[in-house]
């Protein structure tokens, strides 16, 4: 069974307050995801801010444009540092996600760390060395670009 890891982190020239109020508002995660992957949250109207227990349901078309349904829930939740979603109906044996932010001088550092594993065992072992973790890659890479275009270039 293997599992792998996805970490990134981005310097962020913004408050804690005004970084957690977007990344904790779900009606943001389209701003963040590529416009490939046709992600729309389809249960209905959402509140403005996430809770433990939240569950999001939404389409997304990661591969070959082809429409699929990926539920996640909200299963913790600490205002202002950091939440965690994790899969519940989607492509994924296993998918969990941590986005944690903490404040660093001149901004914030934001952090995510995403652990899955990809369903079909050796074949999706071998899918996820020649697609998966290049593809949730240049997700992340497409997300630090608009939290940029958003918040602000980080001063080096």
């Amino acid at each position: 069974m293997a599992i792998y890891q996805l970490k990134t982190t981005q310097k962020i020239p913004a408050s804690s307050e005004e970084v957690w109020d977007f990344i904790s508002s779900p009606k943001n995660l389209s701003k963040i995801t590529p416009p490939y992957m046709g992600f729309i949250i389809t249960n209905g109207p959402i509140p403005e801010k996430m809770y433990p227990g939240m569950i999001i349901s939404y389409k997304v078309s990661p591969v070959l444009n082809i429409p699929m349904s990926w539920v996640t829930e909200i299963t913790h939740v600490e205002p202002g540092v950091y939440f965690v979603d994790e899969q519940r109906v989607g492509p994924y044996a296993i998918w969990h996600h941590q986005h944690k932010i903490s404040p660093i001088e001149g901004g914030v550092l934001m952090e995510d760390i995403v652990t899955y594993r990809p369903p079909m065992g050796i074949l999706g072992r071998i899918a996820n060395y020649l697609f998966i973790k290049n593809q949730l890659k240049g997700i992340f890479d497409f997300r630090f670009k608009a939290v940029e275009e958003i918040f602000g270039k980080f001063p080096s």
